[in-house]
């Protein structure tokens, strides 16, 4: 029983982790269950003051790399990969994001959903809601393993 419990525990981890070759199915976010990060708060992108198009490239680049945004903007991310990989925009502190990427190299199927974090298919678009609620000065990037290494990193700049 115990080896059962025990492979039955490593199929589902082993399930849960599955990433494939296709973008996420949309998810509906329950956005007043939102938690508070150190880069801000998910934010129902229908509310957002302002929309951002970032294009993502299998140059392992975003366009725009730099997106300058004050403090309280509810900002609606529309994320387009213009590739024929798979990429990510996932939203965060340095250090979070050398940290995740880090974990995505020894798990590169990992799958995440959190409203951070948009995974978006070759010719597709995906979209964050956003509210930055601190100032300084964060970053998104492609933790899929070898992009974030190339250098797929963008800037996002939280003003007064």
């Amino acid at each position: 029983m115990r080896y059962l419990l025990l492979a039955l525990g490593i199929a589902l981890s082993t399930h849960a982790l599955a990433h494939g070759e296709k973008a996420h199915e949309a998810t509906k976010f329950d956005y007043s269950k939102a938690e508070p990060t150190a880069f801000g708060i998910a934010a129902d992108p229908v509310k957002a003051t302002r929309t951002i198009r970032v294009e993502m490239r299998d140059t392992m680049r975003f366009s725009p790399d730099s997106i300058k945004v004050k403090r309280g903007d509810v900002v609606r991310l529309i994320v387009t990969n213009e590739g024929q990989l798979l990429h990510e925009l996932v939203l965060g502190t340095r250090e979070e994001l050398e940290k995740h990427a880090e974990l995505m190299k020894k798990f590169p199927g990992m799958e995440h959903d959190e409203p951070h974090m948009v995974h978006v298919a070759p010719g597709k678009s995906g979209e964050i809601g956003w509210k930055f609620t601190r100032t300084g000065t964060f970053q998104f990037a492609c933790l899929i393993p070898g992009h974030h290494e190339a250098g797929m990193i963008g800037r996002v700049e939280v003003v007064k």
